[in-house]
């Protein structure tokens, strides 16, 4: 076969493994809507979605719409970050960007009076939704900041660059118990409720922020794929084929941080969604950011979808926070990429 004719066939079968997690996906939410507190037809779906059903608008898609929205946004997140870090174990988790996040939205809630705690239900209610993602976003690029000055000035290897953000997440953390000391029993059992990871507890109007900041990161994202590629291939590399690569680099962080704050504000840590969704898509096809971009997108909902369907039906009416289940998946994925990826990046 010519190679026109073998360059044909691998984007044919890139395009179709897009589409195939696509219908994947779709399957996975139809399954989302039809399981709960009771189980509905596919007849009642339809006809709860003309009707207004409650049960449907009010708790099941905003669920279903929070999973998919935050698992592409995480997972996307990782891909950028790996590319303009060159690193295989890079992602808002692993980086300590998340930890970031969660400790700027803690000090929104609890001193700034951003959420309203209480002891039962839902933990925390966010009163302000757009004061605790911007000190989200503030520690979020704290640590990005930090992560990237010493990369440079340091010339970190990829491991070190992992052990830097481990010691931010370790910083953050201790903030936020710092933050735990000094506040009530309640506050206290609101912000350790929080931390966990739960999509149930994002209303529609932070579902149109998440959104919205999804959108236009994705846009840019998919923009730059053939910087990203060219930067696959060495920063002389990139910048003798036109790229600006401080540029690509800076917002790449800036953004990601962005969206990692905004869906770490209203849904919790969650982890782990941002190594696994683009590692997956690498393994099955390749490194192209034409098509990583996007199946990273979409396996990223997938993943964050069927585990948040697995945490509240498993040991229902018990709901597990999907950010347990995340970390179950997660953990030992980011063991086998350590030692099989070592120090290198391919």
């Amino acid at each position: 076969m010519s190679v026109a004719g073998d360059y044909r066939k691998e984007l044919q079968r890139r395009v179709s493994f897009s589409i195939f997690v696509l219908i994947f996906l779709l399957l996975i939410t139809f399954v989302a809507l039809n399981l709960g507190s009771y189980q509905m037809s596919l007849e009642e779906i339809l006809r709860g979605f003309l009707s207004g059903d409650a049960v449907l608008w009010n708790v099941r898609i905003p669920r279903i719409a929070t999973s998919l929205l935050v698992g592409a946004s995480l997972a996307i997140g990782g891909a950028v970050l790996q590319c303009v870090l060159k690193n295989p174990l890079a992602s808002p988790y692993t980086l300590g960007i998340t930890h970031g996040s969660a400790f700027g939205a803690s000090i929104a809630i609890v001193f700034f009076g951003a959420g309203l705690t209480h002891r039962v239900g839902e933990g925390v209610t966010i009163t302000n939704p757009y004061l605790v993602p911007l000190f989200a976003f503030a520690g979020a690029m704290i640590t990005a900041t930090v992560i990237l000055l010493l990369a440079r000035l340091r010339n970190l290897s990829p491991v070190a660059i992992i052990l830097a953000g481990v010691a931010m997440s370790s910083l953050f953390q201790a903030g936020v118990m710092l933050i735990q000391y000094f506040a009530t029993d309640i506050q206290v059992a609101a912000i350790v409720f929080w931390t966990f990871g739960d999509v149930g507890r994002a209303s529609w109007s932070e579902i149109y922020i998440i959104f919205a900041i999804f959108v236009v990161c994705f846009l840019y994202f998919f923009h730059r794929r053939w910087d990203y590629n060219s930067l696959l291939l060495g920063d002389e590399t990139a910048k003798s084929l036109g790229g600006e690569v401080q540029r690509i680099r800076l917002e790449g962080l800036i953004l990601t941080s962005l969206l990692t704050a905004t869906c770490v504000s209203f849904t919790g840590i969650i982890g782990f969604v941002g190594l696994v969704a683009p590692h997956m898509v690498r393994l099955m096809i390749g490194g192209d950011y034409r098509f990583l971009i996007p199946s990273s997108t979409i396996l990223g909902a997938l993943i964050l979808l069927a585990s948040d369907t697995v945490g509240r039906t498993v040991i229902a009416p018990v709901i597990i926070p999907v950010g347990i289940i995340t970390s179950l998946l997660g953990a030992p994925m980011f063991i086998y990429l350590l030692l099989r990826e070592g120090g290198g990046y391919d």
